[in-house]
């Protein structure tokens, strides 16, 4: 019988494998004290680590961490009283209450002294931004960027991916996965959810023959 189990992803700065992709946005935001204006925008594609880099950040700084979606819900001056603060997925700002209150919390931040962490797949251009004002603070934050994943990354996200799921895997599979599969961390996050519920679906273990056997499937199928 198969259960579909939550995953916790550990999302500690040990968990966290540095690579030239992301060095430079570690780099970063490990020197947040010296930020411009207490602002920083870390912006990379789907599923390349801003999360976790974001964690880690946030670990640091002692920040509270919120998506930007339903931002216009939040106690704003509390959070500005906290003093450091993550907008993920800041690019998903379809309701223009959550843009004014992004605009507000800025300011407020700024008033403080306090720290900024914004994270978005896109840079602020592609936004699509309905408040001019939210819109040139945006454009004037500092930007550290997540870089597409070299072979070293690449092969250690799969292996934290199977790990986040408790699964043991060879090593030798690692690379035969790496070689095969779109280079995005996004195709590498699919391939392991892909993989675990065909191995719970079959009974068997994740291996390279199990591999092989859903990479020559139909994306359609498992």
């Amino acid at each position: 019988m198969a259960f579909d189990l939550p995953v916790r992803a550990a999302l500690g700065r040990e968990n966290f494998f540095v690579s030239p992709a992301n060095a430079l946005a570690l780099a970063a935001l490990d020197g947040w004290r010296n930020w411009p204006g207490g602002r920083m925008l870390l912006v990379g594609p789907e599923g390349a680590g801003k999360t976790h880099l974001a964690h880690v950040w946030a670990a640091a700084a002692r920040a509270v961490i919120l998506p930007a979606a339903g931002l216009h819900t939040r106690p704003l001056p509390g959070l500005a009283d906290h003093g450091a603060v993550v907008v993920e997925d800041a690019g998903h700002l379809s309701d223009p209450a959550d843009e004014v209150a992004l605009f507000h919390l800025h300011n407020l931040l700024g008033a403080q002294g306090g720290a900024l962490l914004v994270t978005a797949a896109t840079p602020v251009r592609d936004w699509g931004l309905t408040l001019a004002d939210l819109a040139s603070r945006m454009q004037a934050i500092a930007v550290t960027r997540l870089d597409a994943p070299d072979d070293a990354l690449l092969s250690a996200v799969l292996v934290k991916l199977f790990a986040d799921r408790q699964i043991t895997v060879a090593p030798a599979l690692i690379p035969y996965l790496a070689s095969r599969m779109d280079r995005s961390f996004a195709a590498a996050r699919d391939l392991v959810v892909r993989l675990d519920a065909l191995a719970l679906a079959e009974g068997r273990p994740v291996t390279r023959a199990l591999a092989a056997t859903l990479l020559d499937r139909p994306r359609s199928g498992l």
